[in-house]
């Protein structure tokens, strides 16, 4: 069997985001977690325009029991699944992990599936009608993550993160983004 991430060990466990869960969250994490906009650009707002993108994963898999969920799919079919991390000249910023169901890649004329090195927000910020569906907040400890990972990013304590899906014409999509140490102490 093959793994399903190469960021987690385990699934993350999630919380929904409900009225006053934002309040909970330390300011920076606050800042990040409810961020209306595409992260891509507010990093090149504050770094320029060499925010870097590199793929650790792209392939088609089956989703984690929760993401299947939520986006509705049945157990044995596969969705596109991509994970990256964001960086500016090799500092890790964020990692994201990305599942995009095979209608949705349809919708989107394939140019989520062709994504390459370009930034996820960088496509889906341009659709008219772009909607956020739902949210989900986590902290991740250190056993959670992939130890190979941990050696790339220098993870060394809990990392929070946001979970959102966002629907393109009426097809979902699920966008999970991971605020690394150097994002959150940049913005302070």
């Amino acid at each position: 069997m093959t793994t399903k991430s190469v960021l987690f060990n385990e699934e993350p466990k999630w919380l929904e985001s409900r009225q006053g869960l934002r309040h909970q969250l330390p300011e920076p994490v606050q800042s990040w977690t409810y961020e209306s906009g595409s992260l891509t650009q507010r990093l090149r707002n504050y770094y320029g325009s060499g925010v870097g993108v590199k793929v650790l994963l792209q392939c088609w898999k089956t989703p984690y029991l929760t993401e299947r969920r939520l986006l509705n799919i049945p157990s044995h079919q596969y969705v596109l699944t991509r994970e990256v991390l964001l960086h500016i000249k090799g500092k890790p910023l964020i990692l994201a992990r990305t599942v995009i169901p095979r209608d949705t890649v349809k919708t989107a004329k394939s140019n989520l599936s062709k994504l390459g090195s370009r930034p996820l927000g960088e496509i889906i910020f341009s659709y008219p009608k772009l909607e956020r569906i739902a949210m989900g907040v986590t902290m991740i400890q250190l056993p959670t993550w992939k130890s190979d990972l941990l050696d790339q990013v220098s993870i060394n304590g809990r990392i929070w993160g946001r979970r959102t899906v966002y629907g393109i014409a009426n097809k979902h999509m699920l966008v999970s983004e991971f605020f690394l140490p150097e994002v959150l102490h940049e913005f302070e």
